[in-house]
C-alpha cells in the first residue's frame, strides 16, 4: 500500500491494528470463531473493515483486497526495497512516476542518468545505489 501510494491515513490504519494484532494473546481464529465480529472489534486498531478482512482471510487464507493489490503491483517492486538507499516512499515514486518496477529496469534507469531526476535522492545515496546494483 505504500509503494501504491495508498492513504496514508489508511495505511497507518493498517499498520496499528497490525501491532495490536501480533501481540494480542488470544489467536484470531479462536476469537472470530467464539466471539465473532463483535470480538474482533474489541482489539485495539480494528475496526469494521478492518475485522471483516480478517474473518475473509481465516475463512479463505486471503481477502479481496489483498489480491487486487497484488495484482496491481509487481512483485519485482518489492525487490527494490532490499537495495540500499531505497525505502518504502523512494521505491513507490520510482514505480509510479518513472515506471521502474525491477532490479533489471533501476539498472538501466540509473545508466541513463535517472537518479539525477528522483527528488529526494541526493549523490551519497545515489553512489550506494549505483554501488549496490554492481553487485547484483
Amino acid at each position: 500500500m505504500d509503494i501504491r501510494g495508498d492513504d496514508p491515513f489508511r495505511l497507518r490504519s493498517y499498520r496499528n491494528a497490525a501491532e495490536a494484532l501480533e501481540t494480542w494473546p488470544i489467536p484470531l481464529k479462536k476469537i472470530a470463531s467464539q466471539e465473532g465480529l463483535a470480538g474482533l472489534l474489541a482489539i485495539p486498531g480494528v475496526g469494521k473493515a478492518i475485522a471483516g478482512k480478517i474473518v475473509e482471510l481465516l475463512d479463505r487464507n486471503t481477502f479481496d483486497a489483498w489480491e487486487r493489490i497484488t495484482a496491481e503491483t509487481p512483485e519485482t517492486v518489492l525487490d527494490l526495497l532490499d537495495i540500499p538507499g531505497i525505502g518504502p516512499k523512494t521505491a513507490a515514486l520510482l514505480h509510479q512516476k518513472f515506471k521502474v518496477s525491477s532490479r533489471k529496469e533501476l539498472k538501466k534507469f540509473v545508466a541513463g542518468g535517472g537518479l539525477d531526476l528522483v527528488d529526494g535522492i541526493g549523490p551519497k545515496t545515489a553512489e550506494r545505489i549505483k554501488e549496490s546494483l554492481e553487485t547484483f
